[in-house]
C-alpha cells in the first residue's frame, strides 16, 4: 500500500447463498480524494460498500481484503468494528427520512455519536450545533430540538452528513445521497461535500447512478455492472473518452439538453452492438396546434390546507399550496410541471383529477366542470383521467398478482368483458409496455423497480384514457430504465393519442418529453413556454436558478 492509499479493495466477493451479487471488485482510495461508484439498481455498488461497514446480514458470505492502514477490516468482529464505524468510517444514507429515527430530536441523534467519548452535554450541545453551522442548516439551535418529519429532504440529509461527520473520519461513504432531492438542493449537497471535503481532507466514496452528479463530484470513477467492475480510470476520462459499451450506454440514455432525439438510446442497444458510441439523430420535436380545443380548461384555481383548527373543527391556520392558476391542456400535448419540492406540483395535479378538493376556481373537462359532478358521474369520467404514481413499491397491492392489478380498474368500471377477455386485454397491453404476458401471475416483489413502474403504466392505460397525470413516474428510476419508460411514454402517446400532464424535479427529463412547460414556485406559475424558449431564454431568476443546477457532464 502506498503512503498516500487510505484505502485498499483486493477481489471483494459477497454472495448470498449461490448468488453472487459482487464479484472480485478491486480499488484503492487516496486520501482527500473522491472515488465514484457508478451503475444501475442491482450491480451490487450499496452491497460493497455495506461490506466495508460490516452492516450486512449474517446469511451474506464476504471474501477477499478491504485495508483500512493496517486495519483488515473484513476479519472484525462486531465489537472491533463499532470502533472503526463512525469514527473512521461514516456513512450517509439514501433516504434520510428512513435513516433518521422520527420519534426522536435531530440533534439528540447526532450527539448520541460523541456521547462514547464522556463530553459533557453542554459542550456536545455547543459542537453539535457548531457543526449544524457548518453544514449551512439554517436556526441550528432551533433544528437542534427540531423532529424530523419538521424539517425539509435537504434539510434532513444535511443533518445525517453532520452525523457523518461529527467524529472526523477518514473516510464518508455517501449512498446516493441526493437521489430523491430537487436539482438545487442536490447542488447545494454537493457543494457542501466539496467543500468540507478540502476543509477537512476527507476521502469520499461517493455511490450514484447518475452520471451527471458524479461529473461533479468525483476525482476517479468505477462502473459496476451486474456485480463487476467492466471500467475504470481518471473521471474525464471516463466520462469523455468510455471504452466499454455499457458506459458509453449509461451516458447516452441521459436525455441531452442540447438535442432533441426521436428515441433515446438504452443501454440494452449498446451491449447489443444495436447502437454505437456516438450522438444520436437529432430531430425536432412536432408541437401540436396551439388552436386544439383545450382537453382541461384551469380557472383560477387554488388548494387550501389547514393546518391548525379550532376545539370546535373551524380552520385558525391554512397554507395555500396552489395560488389562483389559470392555464389549458391542450388535447394531444405533454404539458410539463416543474419547481422544486413543496411548490404545489403534485396538489395541482390530485386537484385536476378531483383526488382532492380545491378552496376555489374550477376545472373543466371538455367544457365540463369537474367541481359540480356528483361522486357518480365523477366516477363513470374515471376512465379518462388516470394518474401513474411516483412510487411503484407503495402504489402496487402487495397481495395481489401484477394481471390482477393491472385488469382491477376493467372490472371497477364494469367494462362488460368477461374475465377471460380482460386477461387477453391485460396480456396485450403487458406486451405493449414491455412485459412479459407470462408475468400476469408474478407479485410486484418478484419484479424490479422498472418493471414495477411499468405495471403502474399499464394499469393506468387499460382503460385507455384521454389524460394521464405522470408524478414523477420515473424519478426513482435508474437512467438506463429512466429511458426505457420515456420512449414507452411517448410511443404509447403516438399510438393512442394520450395527453399527458408531467410532473417532475428534472429539467432534462421534462425538455425531452414536453411540448410546453410551467414552471411553479410558492403555488403560483412563474414562468411558461416552449422547452426551447425555457431553456435558452429563461425570463426569471427562479427557472435560471432551476437550469443552473442541472448536473452536466
Amino acid at each position: 500500500m502506498s503512503g498516500n492509499t487510505l484505502l485498499e479493495v483486493r477481489d471483494l466477493t459477497v454472495s448470498f447463498g449461490n448468488n453472487t451479487v459482487v464479484d472480485r471488485l478491486s480499488y484503492t482510495l487516496q486520501r482527500g480524494r473522491t472515488l465514484g461508484i457508478v451503475g444501475e439498481s442491482g450491480s451490487g455498488k450499496s452491497v460493497s460498500s455495506l461490506a466495508l461497514m460490516g452492516l450486512l446480514p449474517k446469511q451474506a458470505t464476504v471474501g477477499g481484503s478491504a485495508r483500512l492502514g493496517d486495519t483488515e477490516l473484513l476479519t472484525l468482529d462486531e465489537e472491533q468494528m463499532r470502533a472503526i464505524r463512525g469514527q473512521r468510517i461514516s456513512m450517509i444514507f439514501q433516504e434520510p427520512m428512513t435513516s433518521l429515527n422520527p420519534v426522536q430530536r435531530c440533534g439528540e441523534q447526532v450527539l448520541e455519536m460523541i456521547r462514547s467519548q464522556h463530553e459533557d452535554r453542554a459542550a456536545g450541545r455547543e459542537r453539535v450545533i457548531e457543526l449544524f453551522r457548518e453544514v449551512l442548516l439554517p436556526r441550528p439551535e432551533k433544528i437542534f430540538d427540531a423532529y424530523p418529519h419538521e424539517i425539509s429532504g435537504g434539510q434532513k440529509q444535511r443533518v445525517m452528513i453532520a452525523m457523518a461527520l461529527i467524529n472526523h473520519p477518514d473516510i464518508i461513504i455517501a449512498d446516493e445521497p441526493t437521489t430523491a432531492l430537487d436539482v438545487t438542493v442536490q447542488k447545494t449537497i454537493l457543494d457542501l461535500l466539496r467543500s468540507l471535503q478540502q476543509k477537512h481532507g476527507t476521502s469520499i466514496i461517493f455511490i450514484t447512478h447518475d452520471l451527471g452528479v458524479i461529473g461533479q463530484v468525483a476525482d476517479e470513477i468505477l462502473v459496476m455492472y451486474r456485480g463487476r467492475m467492466v471500467e475504470q480510470g481518471p473521471a474525464d476520462q471516463v466520462l469523455h473518452h468510455p471504452q466499454q459499451p455499457y458506459t458509453q450506454g449509461l451516458l447516452a440514455c441521459r436525455p441531452p439538453l442540447d438535442s432533441h432525439p426521436h428515441r433515446l438510446p438504452t443501454v440494452e442497444e449498446y451491449l447489443s452492438g444495436e447502437r454505437a458510441a456516438g450522438k444520436a439523430e437529432d430531430q425536432p420535436p412536432v408541437r401540436p396546434d396551439n388552436a386544439q380545443a383545450p382537453l382541461i380548461s384551469v380557472r383560477d384555481l387554488s388548494v387550501d390546507y389547514t393546518l391548525k383548527r379550532s376545539l370546535f373543527g373551524r380552520p385558525l391556520q391554512t397554507l395555500r399550496a396552489v395560488d389562483s392558476l389559470t392555464f389549458d391542456i391542450r388535447e394531444g400535448e405533454t404539458l410539463g410541471l416543474v419547481g422544486e419540492s413543496g411548490c404545489g406540483k403534485s396538489t395541482l395535479g390530485r386537484a385536476l383529477l378531483r383526488l382532492i378538493d380545491h378552496s376555489s376556481g374550477s376545472v373543466s373537462y371538455r367544457g365540463t366542470p369537474l367541481d359540480r359532478l356528483s361522486s357518480r358521474q365523477m366516477r363513470a369520467l374515471r376512465p379518462r383521467l388516470q394518474i401513474i404514481f411516483q412510487d411503484p413499491y407503495s402504489s402496487l397491492n402487495p397481495r395481489i398478482t401484477v394481471g390482477e392489478a393491472i385488469s382491477e380498474p376493467l372490472r371497477v368500471h364494469s367494462s362488460g368483458a368477461s374475465r377471460t377477455e380482460r386477461e387477453r386485454q391485460v396480456m396485450d397491453l403487458m406486451e405493449q409496455v414491455g412485459l412479459k404476458a407470462d408475468w400476469y401471475s408474478r407479485y410486484p416483489h418478484e419484479l424490479s423497480g422498472g418493471q414495477r413502474q411499468r405495471v403502474c403504466i399499464a394499469r393506468a392505460l387499460i382503460l385507455r384514457p384521454e389524460l394521464v397525470v405522470c408524478d414523477e413516474s420515473v424519478s426513482a428510476l435508474d437512467v438506463s430504465v429512466q429511458a426505457q419508460v420515456l420512449n414507452l411514454l411517448n410511443d404509447l402517446k403516438e399510438h393512442y393519442r394520450f395527453t399527458y400532464l408531467f410532473i417532475t424535479h428534472d429539467l432534462s427529463v421534462v425538455h425531452y418529453m414536453a411540448d410546453r412547460i410551467l414552471v411553479m414556485q410558492k403555488g403560483k406559475v412563474v414562468e411558461s413556454g416552449t422547452p426551447d424558449d425555457l431553456f435558452n431564454r429563461p425570463q426569471t431568476d427562479y427557472t435560471r436558478t432551476l437550469l443552473d443546477a442541472i448536473p452536466r457532464i
